[in-house]
């Protein structure tokens, strides 16, 4: 009996890839479109290349049916909101920056769609997600980064647990995306030269500040831009407008290029510095995620990515709590613009040993 697989599909062509690619290895194929949109009019905006609206569904549907496999579009909407949108509001509103995708691939796009496959009797999920996965030695199972080092998306999966890893395929980790576009076209998949999306899928305007202030009714409080000693340079706009390392959209003149570097909720100030006052040689975080290591110990080495597009930094263990929820790093050399509520992930000898949340 053929082994059942549900390949999570947005309609782009790493997901379609990854069910065509399934369904020739003689697994048992369905296609499932995820519906997280909290309102019939925010699909429009995936006219421009998101995901899960409209055009993801038609698209992915068309996929389906050339592959011959069933397909369904299963509702999302609750969970997308309390796991994802609700934490995203509540992140930027305390002052930190969220990461929502690894939130969607935690809690919807593993937990809630694997629950609901292994509830129709499927073995398996997948994703076209650009990652491996492996076991350790002594028997974990833990993601490795993608042949594809410029499209490995490792970093933003490193909070899967065991239970999700055991029951998921990574089809196309074994590709470079020019190779997955290049089945796509071999196959006539009619989604081959689709564009890949960048922006957050909610938001697809990038303005975050506005997306906030419209969701919770509520707009923010305007504070003072200060520097590390308390000097007053001018008056933001509200905390949720800006990030550790930014340097656009300041609306400050002071000849000479500034960052922010701190963001203090309880005097709702921003705290603008130099680009030196980005570099720091160690951080904490907490909300661990174990994936190759069961636990960590102290002084233990490893590569850790501050962010999607950072190549890494070497660091050490130098602090554990008791429980292992909250870990303490130091570089080897500073790094830029830590930022809290990112994602902290740890590599070493090919495996994610897993992350954590920047505090």
């Amino acid at each position: 009996m053929k082994e059942k697989v549900v390949v999570g599909m947005s309609g782009g062509v790493d997901s379609s890839v990854a069910a065509y690619l399934l369904k020739e290895q003689g697994y048992d194929v369905i296609g499932v479109t995820m519906q997280i949109w909290q309102e019939a009019d925010a699909q429009q905006p995936d006219l421009e290349g998101g995901c899960c609206g409209l055009s993801a569904i038609e698209d992915a549907r068309r996929v389906a049916a050339q592959l011959e496999i069933p397909y369904y579009v299963m509702n999302f909407r609750g969970e997308f909101q309390t796991h994802v949108i609700d934490y995203f509001i509540r992140e930027y509103r305390l002052g930190r920056t969220p990461n929502p995708c690894i939130a969607c691939n935690r809690y919807i796009k593993w937990e809630a769609l694997l629950q609901r496959s292994i509830g129709i009797g499927a073995d398996y999920i997948a994703t076209g997600h650009y990652a491996q996965l492996g076991r350790t030695s002594d028997g974990r199972y833990a993601l490795r980064p993608s042949v594809s080092t410029g499209k490995d998306q490792t970093y933003a999966l490193y909070n899967l647990t065991q239970e999700q890893l055991a029951h998921t395929l990574f089809p196309v980790g074994d590709y470079t995306k020019e190779q997955v576009r290049e089945i796509a076209g071999q196959a006539g998949l009619k989604v081959a030269d689709k564009p890949d999306s960048q922006e957050i899928c909610f938001v697809p305007d990038h303005d975050y500040a506005a997306f906030i202030s419209r969701s919770t009714g509520k707009s923010e409080p305007a504070g003072n831009f200060v520097t590390t000693d308390g000097e007053v340079l001018g008056q933001h706009q509200g905390i949720s407008h800006y990030t550790v390392g930014q340097r656009k959209g300041l609306g400050l003149a002071l000849g000479r290029p500034v960052f922010v570097i701190q963001i203090r909720t309880d005097t709702n100030e921003v705290v603008i510095g130099s680009k030196e006052d980005l570099m720091v040689t160690e951080l904490t975080a907490e909300h661990m995620n174990y994936m190759a290591a069961s636990h960590f110990v102290t002084g233990q080495r490893a590569l850790a990515k501050i962010r999607y597009s950072h190549a890494g930094e070497d660091c050490r263990i130098a602090g554990i709590s008791e429980d292992g929820s909250t870990v303490r790093l130091l570089f080897d050399r500073p790094v830029r613009a830590v930022t809290p509520g990112q994602a902290v992930v740890l590599y070493a000898d090919g495996y994610v040993l897993g992350g954590g949340t920047i505090v």
